[in-house]
């Protein structure tokens, strides 16, 4: 067997990189600064809410899990595209390909089913306040919790073990990291089951959530218009955040789906790339800085853990 069959067997070529010549290196520099300070931001929230027995609450425990995930899916991303940015090649071995498709696929589950929750608390929380103590206990949160993580984790797992298996007759993936669309589309022969699945885990994991999203916030507007300007301004302080997280992060993933399913190749190199970046680049960057700056109880315990002179100076 030659060189170039072996590659084509075992190894997948991501084509959608752009030669940029010597600016890789400011490029790999501004992505190492990026994932650095995603690690760092993210492990601050956590550090802050698990610390804070006042922070030990529902809505912060959500915040955190929206952590987690942020580091989760940063580390399955982040290394490979660093390596990637200063290589001539960007071949990648089928395991370590597939590996990634999981990782990636299942952070953008994850994140969607925890936002999706995190609608539900904060439903609770405005339309039946009197209720909220009984209704988010402790074991209901560790329940939504656990939901959110197992069921995208099946969901994957059956997508991706119906792309492991299909027989392959080229190797070129036109994306900057691997996913199951791009992959099976190179398939010898019909992926009508892959693509019957693959359709059912995106009404389950993307438009479910966003429709029982929408209808939570609906509920919460009609309550907010009954009641007084003070009660609507702290609604709007607390639901605010992951409105913004919700919305940014619908769209990113939106156009994920649209990139996977049009001709790349008749788009700008460039803006391709930035498309197809934006799932796994806005939503770890952005949500501790939603979630750190703009919540009061978050945004004072941080202020605490910085020496007093920056915090004088924040303040």
């Amino acid at each position: 067997m030659g060189p170039k069959n072996y590659t084509s067997m075992f190894h997948f070529n991501l084509t959608l990189f752009v030669k940029i010549g010597s600016f890789r290196y400011p490029a790999f520099v501004l992505c190492l600064l990026m994932f650095a300070f995603i690690v760092s931001a993210n492990i601050i929230i956590l550090l802050v809410i698990s610390q804070e027995r006042t922070l030990h609450e529902p809505m912060y425990m959500f915040i955190a899990l929206l952590s987690v995930n942020a580091l989760y899916g940063s580390t399955g991303f982040f290394p490979r595209f660093l390596m990637d940015l200063l290589s001539d090649t960007h071949l990648i071995s089928r395991p370590a390909c597939f590996t990634q498709i999981y990782i990636i696929y299942t952070y953008a589950s994850y994140e969607m089913t925890i936002l999706s929750i995190m609608a539900f608390d904060r439903y609770v929380a405005v339309c039946e306040p009197l209720h909220y103590h009984n209704k988010m206990t402790r074991k209901k949160v560790c329940i939504l919790s656990a939901f959110a993580w197992i069921m995208p984790a099946f969901s994957v797992a059956t997508c991706l073990y119906l792309t492991v298996r299909l027989p392959l007759c080229g190797n070129k993936i036109l994306k900057v990291f691997c996913a199951g669309w791009n992959v099976a589309k190179l398939s010898c022969v019909s992926t009508l089951i892959s693509n019957i699945v693959g359709l059912l885990y995106v009404v389950i994991v993307v438009f479910l959530p966003l429709i029982y999203v929408l209808y939570t916030y609906c509920r919460i507007i009609i309550v907010c218009s009954k009641k007084s300007s003070e009660f609507k301004s702290k609604v709007f302080q607390t639901c605010l955040p992951h409105t913004v997280s919700f919305v940014t992060f619908s769209l990113a993933g939106f156009c994920d789906i649209a990139l996977n399913r049009i001709d790349v190749e008749k788009l700008n190199r460039y803006f391709a790339v930035i498309l197809s970046l934006e799932i796994v680049l806005i939503p770890p960057v952005l949500n501790p800085l939603l979630y750190g700056l703009t919540l009061p109880e978050i945004r004072k315990h941080i202020f605490r853990m910085l020496p007093p002179k920056n915090v004088h100076k924040t303040l």
